[in-house]
């Protein structure tokens, strides 16, 4: 199993001054650390369940390249995208964008979106919940065209691009690898099968099942079930001197015994670096193992 890290809230001790020095210390760790993917979160405002929505909150384009440029290894995306806040064409050319500065490292984490309020209170679009999906399919195939080399029309019925050029092209081979987030057995998943690397699922009682229908989106599909990573949101509280390295091992045992390949979640106290340094010592070599 690999470990994955998510960035989800940037209201630090040292506030807004000393967040750019403060979050290239954090990058350089996790880098060194041997963790195999740096995250952040696509949202402007903060979100429930993290903090009020009046919390520090950076783009996230912006930090994942200033992230790219203070670290040589670790892979880069968003978890995840909403597929309503940019234009797919858009889209597209900024994640090749980070796949070729930072040497082939970007990943397209994107999902239907959902956060309402962050939508209407900036003025981003946010469409009922079907037209997202089908937005979000679309956005995939145009994505998808666009780093294959062919720049022909795209023509869809939420999206028309009179020209798909894309240059110059993605590092990543075939193509920056996709992500897609959420557990929806319907639409999501089934998206998954047809078009991502990975999925992202949710930490819940029923993963199991979760995957299984996975598995019955790709035998439809056509698609080698073994051949999509399957992540999973993991919380990483190590203890402030690593006093729960053993409990954080065990759960993430369960998880590899039902098939998972990557636990990616937030570090607790991630700015104080040494949870970072913990799980470079002790749980990244230990969950290669499971």
């Amino acid at each position: 199993m690999r470990i994955g890290v998510h960035i989800p809230d940037f209201t630090w001790p040292s506030g807004p001054a000393a967040l750019g020095s403060d979050l290239a210390r954090v990058a350089a760790a996790a880098d060194a650390a041997g963790i195999d993917r740096l995250s952040v979160m696509d949202h402007v405002w903060q979100i429930r369940g993290v903090g009020p929505p009046e919390h520090d909150m950076l783009e996230a384009y912006t930090t994942l390249g200033f992230l790219a440029g203070h670290t040589t290894r670790i892979q880069l995306l968003t978890l995840v995208t909403g597929v309503v806040y940019r234009e797919p064409g858009l889209l597209a050319k900024i994640v090749t964008t980070l796949d070729v500065l930072s040497g082939g490292r970007a990943w397209l984490g994107i999902g239907a979106a959902w956060n309402e309020d962050e939508s209407r209170g900036l003025g981003l679009p946010f469409p009922p919940t079907a037209e997202r999906f089908e937005r979000l399919e679309e956005a995939l195939q145009i994505c998808v065209q666009m780093w294959s080399g062919d720049d022909a029309p795209y023509a869809g019925q939420h999206y028309q691009l009179a020209r798909t050029l894309n240059v110059p092209a993605a590092l990543s081979r075939p193509h920056p690898p996709i992500l897609i987030g959420g557990s929806g057995e319907r639409k999501t998943l089934r998206l998954v099968a047809r078009y991502a690397r990975a999925c992202n699922l949710f930490p819940s009682p029923d993963l199991e099942r979760k995957l299984d229908v996975l598995r019955g989106h790709c035998e439809r599909e056509g698609r080698d079930f073994d051949d999509i990573e399957k992540t999973v949101l993991f919380n990483f509280d190590v203890g402030d001197e690593g006093e729960r390295v053993e409990e954080t091992l065990d759960g993430l045992a369960q998880l590899a015994s039902l098939g998972f390949d990557v636990a990616h979640g937030r570090v607790k106290d991630i700015w104080r670096v040494t949870p970072l340094e913990v799980l470079g010592t002790e749980i990244v070599p230990a969950a290669a193992t499971l």
